[in-house]
């Protein structure tokens, strides 16, 4: 396996192999379909296969701020390498790379490797200002005996399986329904950092992950997660978003009451694993309501996961 930037190494592995081309953002089943076929493809030319990718996703340089990703970009591409794949070719993408009209950005990325096969979803769009199609990496390749597939995007329930779909799902907390398109559950990692200290005096320890919003798709509310620590996972009672009971101090976060567990984490990382969708947030009228709440949650991953 390798995982190359666009220099000689990446030429040798694009020259003459089956390529599927894409971000690839959660690496989620649409993904692996279209990978998959330029797995086979290469297979049933016994040559080798590879996935191009770019080093961050673009809509990071077009949408700052905007943008809920599914994956941060090092977990994204250590997926990708993990696929039964030959290659996973990572082209950097800054804004001179923005800027390339697409007949540019194919002579100067794939101009000195031909691929055999170029495998992409019905929709890609390339170069600046996406002004590059399906029909002209086929008008591109043809004289460069490079094959073009354009594939029409995997369906699930008679709507196509995308990023977006999965990011809209995730917003309204319907995060069994984003599994199935992902092909798991769906995933934050943080550092855990120092909170408000409320949970350590209701007797209800949580640890207060540092997730970035960019990095955070899933909607406000109250999950039954997995969080793996240490290379342990445990059942754990997560709440995302800002505390309604504590606003007035409360910062967007994420709080995770880990099952069973009682150890000191500042600074070491967490990953949680959503499954299921609990309730939503909202305000206690006192103390005792939100600690018989919270208890209730627990009782409920404890009985559910």
């Amino acid at each position: 396996m390798f995982r190359k930037g666009s220099g000689e190494e990446a030429k040798a592995a694009l020259a003459g192999a089956c390529c599927a081309f894409g971000v690839f953002d959660g690496v989620h089943q649409g993904h692996r379909y279209i990978i998959g076929a330029a797995a086979d493809a290469a297979r049933a030319r016994g040559g080798r296969s590879a996935v191009i990718t770019f080093d961050v996703d673009p809509d990071e340089l077009f949408r700052p701020g905007a943008l809920r990703k599914l994956m941060a970009n090092e977990d994204r591409i250590a997926a990708l390498a993990a696929l039964p794949v030959d290659a996973v070719v990572v082209l950097p993408f800054t804004p001179e790379f923005a800027a390339l009209e697409p007949t540019a950005f194919l002579d100067r990325f794939l101009g000195p490797a031909v691929p055999a096969e170029l495998h992409v979803g019905a929709d890609f769009r390339f170069g600046a200002r996406g002004a590059g199609t399906v029909a002209d990496l086929e008008a591109w390749g043809a004289p460069r005996g490079m094959a073009v597939a354009g594939h029409d995007l995997l369906a699930d329930d008679g709507a196509p399986v995308t990023a977006t779909r999965i990011r809209g799902l995730l917003s309204e907390g319907r995060v069994e329904e984003a599994a199935a398109l992902l092909g798991r559950p769906y995933a934050v990692s943080g550092t855990v950092e120092p909170g408000r200290g409320e949970g350590r005096g209701f007797g209800i320890r949580t640890a207060n992950l540092s997730v970035p919003d960019g990095l955070r798709a899933v909607g406000d509310g109250v999950y039954a997660c997995w969080a793996t620590v240490g290379g342990r996972r445990y059942r754990a009672a997560v709440n995302v978003g800002v505390a309604a009971t504590f606003a007035d101090a409360a910062t967007a976060t994420v709080e995770a009451h880990l099952l069973d567990f009682d150890q000191d984490i500042y600074g070491q990382d967490v990953t949680v694993e959503f499954v299921e969708w609990l309730r939503p947030m909202r305000v206690f009228a006192d103390a005792d309501e939100l600690v018989a709440t919270i208890t209730a949650n627990i009782q409920q991953v404890r009985d559910d996961l």
